[in-house]
């Protein structure tokens, strides 16, 4: 007995949702992900412009504005070759080795997050400022990290350091070492096994780590608006910008502000979701 296969009935995509109250949660997500993400957007957007394109375009080309966005995007070109370094040494040292301490060693990894931007700002204000713990040594040298670029930077690479190393951990335990011990065994150097074997692997992971670095450094404000000082036109990242012009009434300047930092967090979101796509998450 043959059996037509246009009469045999394939079996359900266990992947696709199969009833209406499953279609109506997903219409849900959707709703309250617009509701939440693209409502605001759109208000900064037209409240950037509402006073016409050339109110928009001076507030954006003000110096101080301008410089805001030069610091932002500067720390983010700093901070993130940093601790990408960080990330790859801290996660070839956790997953290739073992030694006493490796725990704890991912647990101070780990710290950054658990602690609260702001707090992690005060630290480092009791540590290098002038009346800190180290001030008065670095005064004596005539060294000034505290209300300067340099603590933006050193509270960058705190709040932002563990961010590659999570996402490589995880996959290099996952791919194991054999690779890099088949390599060695015929000749490689360190330099060619990381090179040609190593980051081909985990080259996805560490773009990915990477992006969700800047995105944090770009839009960091608690902790830097404690080292900053918020001074105008000299350590005034873009997000403490923002508040500035907010607080001055200058609302329009203040949105298109926003509306520039929005657009560099979009860009970083699409990035994250392509490398999403790549590496599987």
């Amino acid at each position: 007995m043959q059996i037509n296969p246009a009469d045999a009935s394939l079996p359900a995509d266990p992947r696709r949702p199969q009833s209406a109250v499953a279609w109506g949660l997903i219409g849900l997500a959707y709703l309250m992900a617009g509701a939440v993400l693209l409502v605001p957007l759109l208000l900064i957007v037209v409240t950037g412009f509402r006073e016409g394109v050339g109110v928009y375009v001076a507030n954006i080309v003000e110096p101080e504005t301008l410089h805001a966005i030069f610091l932002t995007v500067l720390a983010a070109i700093v901070v993130v070759p940093i601790n990408v370094g960080f990330g790859i040494a801290a996660a070839w040292l956790v997953t290739r080795y073992e030694f006493r301490g490796k725990r704890l060693l991912i647990t101070f990894i780990e710290i950054p997050f658990s602690v609260s931007p702001i707090v992690a700002g005060v630290i480092y204000l009791f540590l290098y400022g002038g009346q800190g713990l180290l001030g008065p040594l670095l005064a004596q040298f005539d060294i000034k990290l505290m209300f300067t670029v340099w603590a933006i930077f050193l509270v960058s690479l705190f709040v932002t350091s563990p961010f590659v190393a999570r996402e490589l951990i995880p996959l290099m335990q996952q791919q194991g070492g054999e690779d890099e011990e088949a390599a060695l065994s015929l000749g490689a150097n360190g330099r060619q096994i990381f090179w040609h074997v190593t980051l081909p692997n985990i080259r996805w992971a560490l773009l990915y780590g990477a992006v969700l670095c800047n995105a944090r450094v770009i839009g960091e404000f608690g902790a830097v608006s404690v080292v900053s000082g918020a001074i105008r036109g000299q350590t005034n990242t873009l997000p403490l910008q923002i508040e500035l012009l907010f607080n001055d009434f200058n609302v329009t300047g203040a949105f298109a502000a926003a509306s520039t930092l929005a657009l560099l967090a979009v860009l970083t979101i699409i990035l994250k979701s392509v490398l999403e796509q790549k590496t599987g998450h």
